[in-house]
């Protein structure tokens, strides 16, 4: 099977269980945000040069495990969700956002210092400008989410708001090592 099919060449899509919808439909644009969400978070990882146990990698990693749990269920009507579940798909879950409130308390912990606004980039470090840069398409992912108002899983919105300020504290944490 080619993964050029020419479905989408009059500008159509497919969600979960073969709808089709505009490649504009809000739930499109949500979804695309939080794939360039991961693909960010991929670049950050890439540039993690640390070497740890309990590394920022690794945590990336889990969190784009759970974006691709994430995007299924963005990309399932809410009609669609009995069907989603009976398939054996997983529907995205906030207890999922514990493990991001744990790194929060983590990093917390080291009571590092912030000092005036945040220039990304500023301390030449790539893997905390990779970070920032996500944290700014996790936060448009949430915004495009809003777009679809209550036709959306609440667990995600909370997640992705999450999501966003374990990014800049990771980032943070990143620049007071460099």
């Amino acid at each position: 099977m080619s993964i050029s099919t020419r479905r989408g060449d009059d500008g159509g899509t497919e969600l979960m269980f073969g709808r089709r919808v505009a490649k504009n439909h809000p739930r499109i644009i949500a979804g695309g945000a939080v794939d360039e969400l991961n693909a960010a978070l991929g670049l950050a990882r890439a540039a993690d040069s640390a070497e740890s146990e309990n590394s920022a990698g690794e945590f990336i990693a889990a969190v784009q495990e759970d974006l691709v749990v994430l995007m299924g269920d963005i990309a399932t009507l809410p009609e669609d969700l009995p069907r989603y579940k009976a398939a054996g798909f997983e529907v995205f879950c906030v207890e999922r956002v514990h493990k991001l409130d744990a790194r929060v308390a983590s990093i917390e912990e080291q009571e590092i210092t912030f000092k005036g606004w945040v220039f990304p980039g500023a301390s030449s470090d790539m893997f905390a400008a990779h970070l920032d840069h996500a944290r700014t398409v996790c936060r448009r992912a949430e915004r495009e989410l809003l777009m679809l108002q209550d036709a959306v899983n609440g667990a995600i919105l909370i997640y992705l708001n999450r999501l966003s300020d374990v990014l800049w504290l990771l980032a943070r944490e990143r620049e007071g090592q460099a």
